[in-house]
This record gives structure tokens, sequence and C-alpha cells, in this order.
């Protein structure tokens, strides 16, 4: 009977061991490096940005992070990795607007709704460019707006190609302000429209800032308005946004981090808490201002509400063009 004892108090002792040893190993997340999947090529804007984040965040939580590329389908291959990997932690990832267009062009039949997120840091916007060697110039937005409802059908506007984000944010600026423009989709994202407007050959385009940026600056563009929900950093603050001249059109670009789905909650919120600490961080948000976007920290919570909104824009606007073939 007492060896009975002695054996049950043995198995009660380790398991309680064994116990306690799985609650230290949650705490003491992370213990190994962690990958940072990200879905362009070394270089690109979404690159640059997560890459100083990270290195943040992996400071705080004493740990390296390894930035690994794989760009391709509009980031749905590295969509797809963060997506099937094991929920631990170890591999979490880079996510932009592309994750709401590749689905409802089906490309992918993941979107955002299917990870688990841990925060936004910073937000790439469009905007409206116009030529300085085409024979009909503009000077303000309002002059654009004002000539192409009176010319139906007379102005040209580059834009990215079809299906594309930029392109998206051209069709919300259209459809918004009920204009009749010829639209001359180029095969890349920016420098190809900034290039066909600086060149004359069209009167109007839809780029990023940082792809515009020199041309704005050597006078060969103009920039005209922002197409995001708020202002440009300096010194391009005094440019207004088209909607604040009343028209219902807004489009930009959320880079924000993501884990696979069932991520636990004790790692959630150590991740969650350093990537919000690394985004807040002043000299981060220098760097991000600094390299044409608008700096904002969005909590998890409120991304999936933001980007059921833009879905919804952008499931009318391909509607309409006839490219809608959302993936299921």
């Amino acid at each position: 009977m007492k060896k009975l004892f002695i054996a049950i108090a043995t198995v009660g002792i380790c398991s309680g061991l064994f116990g306690l040893g799985g609650v230290q190993a949650a705490e003491k997340y992370p213990v190994k490096p962690i990958m940072c999947i990200v879905g362009v090529e070394a270089g690109a804007d979404g690159d640059v940005l997560v890459r100083p984040l990270m290195q943040r965040v992996s400071k705080m939580l004493g740990q390296p992070i390894v930035i690994v590329n794989k760009p391709g389908g509009g980031s749905s291959i590295s969509y797809r990795e963060i997506h099937g990997a094991k929920p631990d932690g170890y591999t979490i990832g880079w996510g932009s607007a592309t994750i709401i267009t590749n689905k409802l062009q089906g490309v992918s039949p993941l979107d955002y709704h299917d990870f688990t997120h841990l925060g936004g840091y910073a937000t790439f916007f469009p905007i409206v460019i116009a030529s300085t060697k085409s024979k009909v110039q503009f000077n303000t937005i309002q002059d654009a707006i004002n000539y192409a409802k009176a010319n139906p059908g007379k102005v040209n506007m580059s834009t990215a190609g079809v299906g594309q984000s930029w392109w998206v944010a051209a069709m919300s600026f259209l459809g918004g302000t009920g204009l009749n423009v010829n639209t001359i989709p180029q095969p890349g994202a920016g420098a190809m429209t900034v290039a066909q407007v600086a060149g004359g050959h069209a009167e109007l385009g839809v780029a990023a800032l940082g792809s515009a940026k020199s041309m704005v600056e050597s006078g060969q563009v103009k920039f005209l308005a922002t197409l995001g929900e708020g202002r440009a950093p300096a010194p391009y603050d005094k440019i207004p946004t088209v909607r604040e001249l009343g028209y219902d059109v807004s489009w930009e670009s959320t880079n924000f981090v993501m884990g696979p789905p069932k991520l636990p909650k004790e790692i959630v919120t150590v991740l969650v808490n350093a990537i919000e600490k690394a985004a807040k961080d002043p000299e981060y948000i220098k760097f991000a201002n600094e390299r044409n976007t608008r700096w904002e920290y969005i909590p998890p919570g409120n991304v999936v509400p933001a980007f059921d909104k833009r879905q919804k824009a952008v499931r009318e606007i391909m509607g309409k063009a006839g490219i809608l073939k959302e993936a299921k």
C-alpha cells in the first residue's frame, strides 16, 4: 500500500512538472528564430518598410527575424505559405491590399479573413498626376474634373494594369466623380504610368507618390490630389484628397503583419505588443513618412472592418469591369 502511494505521488509530481514546463515554454516564446514571409521582391516598397519594423521587433523579442521574399501571383504565393504554416508563432508574414484583389480576381481562395491579424503600420496611397507637356494642362484637381466633365471622352488617363491595386484606385476616382475618360492601362503599376503622363501621352495618371516623386520634383508632372483617406506627409500636405472636394472616392493599400489561422492567444499577445511598440517608434515613423507612405498604426481588431469596406468597393468595380471571378 505504501509503495502504491509513493508511485501515485511520483506520477503527480511529474505531471505537475510537465504542466509547469508547458507554461514556462509558452512564457518563453520565442525561443528560436522567426521567419517573416514577404510577398514582394527585395527592395520593393513593402519590403523596404517591413524590414526595419521587424528589426525592432526582433530586438524586443530577443530572437532573429529572418525576412524571406516570395513574390509572385500578386503576393498570393506568400499568402498561401503563411496560411499553411504551423500556428506556433515562428512563421508570420506581410500583407497588403492584394489580399483583397487576389480573391476577387480568382487568383486565390484566401483573403484577409483567413489569417490571424497582428497589426497594420503604414499605408501607401495613390495620387492623381497631370502632364505639363500635353496640349491640355491642369493646375488643380477641380480643373481636371471640370474639364473632363465638359469634354467627355477627350481626356486620357494612364493607369496600372487592369485589376491591380492602383487600377482599382483609378476606377474608384472615375466612378466617384462620374468622369468619362479614356483609360490607358500599363504593364506595370508605377513607372510606366508616370512616363506616359510625363511624356504628354496622357493628360492624367494615377500612380503611387513614390513612383511619381522625382517627376513631380522636376516639374514634369503635377501632383493634383491624393486618392487615399488622408493627405500625404509634408511637403505635400497642402495638396487635397479627392474626398475633401465632396466626392466619395478613396483607395489605399495598408501594409500589415499577419500569421496563420488559430495562432494561440498568448503568442498573439507577445507579437502584437512588440509590433505596436516597433511601429510607434519615432524613428520608424520618420522612416515610413520619408518613404512616401502615410504612417499609421492599426490595431489588429480594426484591420478586418477596414478591409471589409474596401472589399465591397473593389467587388463593385471589378463587377462593372467584367473581371470579377471571386474564388470560393
